[in-house]
């Protein structure tokens, strides 16, 4: 057999559940995304499967969907620890991942998620319904998101909306992959609007979603690991951007601290931790951002699992998920303690 000049692709153990989960997702992503750029939702919709709003308490967490705009279909589950009903909270602000193109708050993985934040930190959790592309370009899906913190910005929306024990001065914005990108673009948007009483004083970024020209060492070296590739990864970009603008990797939507990055050393962008993967395909570009924030002289706390891939913290029989758990936990702490002193 002829060399490839290729490294052979790194060994990555994660329990059969997890590898069965993981392999189901890549193949009807794959299958779904067609070539002319379309995406094929009736066969997306044999696994999109649906977790409703539990207005009763379950596991010590309820929830309930409030609608922020019906004809974008723009909407938030919001998710209420029951145990912590006299409480100050904190609000998270949670964006959920798919690469701008699948997924939604009610699917079984990321209601879990927000549940667990919501027990765990504990916190009153948003999870933000934004519209999709490629049906729609950017900036559909930022504007989307911010404009949920406007919705909770006003008294009336607030009071229909949020429990009275939560904190709009303490806002976290969080996300994985999209989401994370979401969460840095709506963070910086939000250090230049006035609101009344909404403050963003943190920034969760889970695996955010980034990229740019060139490829990476780790886009090269984990192009078949689960979840994420460069091939998958360009399809969702040229999903995600305008027609007509040419396809330029290096977009400052994509390349967040690349040549056309925003200078935010002026900009009072608020504490942010990164959490990264060994074996996810994007790990370098989320080192490049976590790094681009400290130069930008920015208060960042990188996490890594070299162990773990992509989306690895959405499988709660991993131990590494519970310990990003526990991150977030001690980063929300930490920031709105500083805060209070």
């Amino acid at each position: 057999m002829e060399p490839t000049g290729k490294p052979p692709p790194p060994s990555l153990s994660l329990p059969w559940k997890t590898r069965i989960a993981l392999s189901v997702l890549s193949t009807f992503t794959d299958a779904s995304c067609r070539e002319n750029g379309t995406v094929n939702r009736r066969l997306m919709n044999l696994v999109d499967f649906r977790s409703p709003a539990t207005p009763k308490s379950v596991k010590g967490v309820m929830s309930h969907d409030v609608v922020v705009d019906h004809t974008r279909n723009v909407w938030f589950r919001v998710y209420v620890p029951t145990q912590h009903v006299g409480d100050d909270l904190p609000v998270i602000v949670f964006f959920h991942g798919g690469g701008f193109v699948f997924l939604s708050p009610d699917v079984p993985a990321y209601d879990l998620v927000c549940r667990r934040f919501a027990r765990k930190l504990p916190a009153i959790v948003v999870s933000v319904n934004y519209r999709l592309a490629p049906e729609h370009k950017f900036p559909a899906q930022h504007d989307d998101c911010f404009d949920v913190l406007k919705f909770l910005d006003d008294d009336v929306n607030r009071s229909k909306s949020l429990p009275e024990n939560a904190n709009l001065s303490r806002i976290f914005l969080a996300g994985d992959s999209a989401g994370g990108n979401l969460a840095h673009h709506v963070a910086h948007r939000a250090c230049e609007f006035d609101f009344k009483h909404v403050k963003v004083i943190g920034v969760v970024a889970i695996q955010p979603f980034f990229g740019g020209e060139g490829e990476t060492d780790s886009e090269i070296r984990l192009e078949r690991t689960p979840i994420v590739s460069k091939k998958r990864t360009d399809w969702m970009w040229k999903a995600l951007l305008p027609q007509g603008q040419g396809f330029n990797r290096n977009h400052p939507i994509i390349n967040v601290s690349g040549p056309n990055a925003v200078d935010i050393s002026k900009v009072d962008f608020p504490p942010t931790m990164v959490v990264i993967a060994g074996f996810d395909a994007l790990r370098d570009w989320q080192k490049r951002y976590y790094e681009w924030l400290k130069r930008s002289g920015k208060e960042v706390y990188l996490f890594d699992y070299p162990n773990m891939c992509h989306a690895f913290y959405i499988f709660p029989e991993l131990p590494e998920s519970t310990q990003v758990f526990g991150q977030v936990k001690e980063f929300v702490h930490k920031v709105t303690s500083s805060i209070a002193t």
